[in-house]
């Protein structure tokens, strides 16, 4: 059995989280990450979280409603995506929309709660998981606005808190340490698929029980194999153009000193050695570089098939590597 024995969130969002029976492993995500009880009501339909075979790239994977009638969104994110600020932004503002109708007043707007798990790196920083949101602050008294409202005939005070959207984003790569509280072990979850046997987190007890690898048909056992056979080549294709851009400037670099050697040894021969040079050596680095980012991407998509559970001469028939290398990942 694979180390990795509990299939992967993002799969379990599209096909297994959406049923009732199964809400409390998304309710204890959503409680450890907002420090208070979470039930969900029901899984909602829009636009935005279709599930299409055809859409390579995630966008909102569920939309629920709580019991305090508000809206939560959830969606996985593996790849860069240069917008993604605004997207989230324009998500939330059409799922306050959906849930408006014409001739309704302001008061029945929903507060939302935007969750993005992002497996790649969004700028700079030191933590895990982030939370935005908007407030009024003063700009002399640095105090927080309260907003007057009425309600049932009765004024009390509401902070902007308790309108406006809070944007949760978890950087699942940027988790490198042993998990010590409930929100740790779900990122280590989420990192790595593994769920300790002694965990007492809300949802993680009941994902032990219905996320098991060895627990699914061979049917969902090949979908899902097949999915990560295309989050891998998904992640293949951004992370060529990285792999050849560095190939090209090692080659560039190699190509240069190539050149100021023959300068050196012939002044008259200057321009035909570097010129010379420069495309022997972009040739032998491009060649170099992709053999190089080659065989990185074959032992990483070995080491995702194998942690998924894949068996090791499948592993060896798909990414060419031998038995032995592979048993020794």
């Amino acid at each position: 059995m694979a180390e990795n024995k509990y299939i992967r969130f993002d799969w379990a969002a599209k096909k297994i989280l959406r049923d009732k029976e199964n809400f409390s492993i998304l309710e204890g995500l959503i409680t450890v990450l907002l420090g208070e009880k979470v039930t969900i009501v029901e899984i909602l339909e829009s636009e935005s979280n279709q599930i299409d075979a055809t859409d390579k790239f995630n966008r909102v994977d569920i939309k629920a409603r709580n019991s305090k009638d508000e809206i939560i969104l959830v969606e996985i994110q593996l790849t860069r995506e240069i917008y993604f600020l605004e997207r989230i932004l324009y998500g939330v503002a059409k799922a306050i929309t959906e849930h408006i109708t014409l001739g309704q007043k302001y008061d029945q707007v929903k507060k939302v709660y935007s969750i993005s798990i992002l497996y790649f790196d969004l700028g700079k920083g030191e933590d895990f998981v982030y939370r935005g949101q908007t407030t009024f602050r003063g700009m002399t008294k640095d105090d927080t606005l309260q907003i007057s409202t009425k309600e049932d005939n009765a004024i009390r005070m509401k902070t902007p808190g308790e309108v406006f959207p809070e944007y949760y984003l978890i950087r699942v790569n940027a988790f490198n340490k042993i998990a010590e509280n409930h929100l740790e072990e779900w990122i280590k979850y989420l990192k790595d698929g593994d769920i300790d046997d002694n965990t007492t987190a809300p949802g993680l007890q009941e994902a032990k029980k219905k996320l098991e690898y060895m627990a699914m048909s061979k049917k969902e056992k090949d979908a899902y194999f097949e999915h990560l056979n295309e989050q891998m080549i998904q992640n293949d294709i951004m992370d060529t153009a990285r792999i050849e851009g560095r190939a090209e400037g090692r080659a560039e670099g190699r190509a240069e000193g190539r050149a100021e050697g023959r300068a050196e040894g012939r002044a008259e021969g200057r321009a035909e050695g570097r010129a010379e040079g420069l495309k022997e050596g972009r040739d032998e680095g491009l060649k170099e570089g992709r053999a190089e980012g080659r065989d990185e991407e074959r032992i990483k998509n070995a080491i995702g098939f194998k942690k998924a559970g894949v068996p090791i001469e499948t592993i060896a028939s798909v990414t060419g590597l031998s038995i032995e290398e592979i048993q020794n990942l």
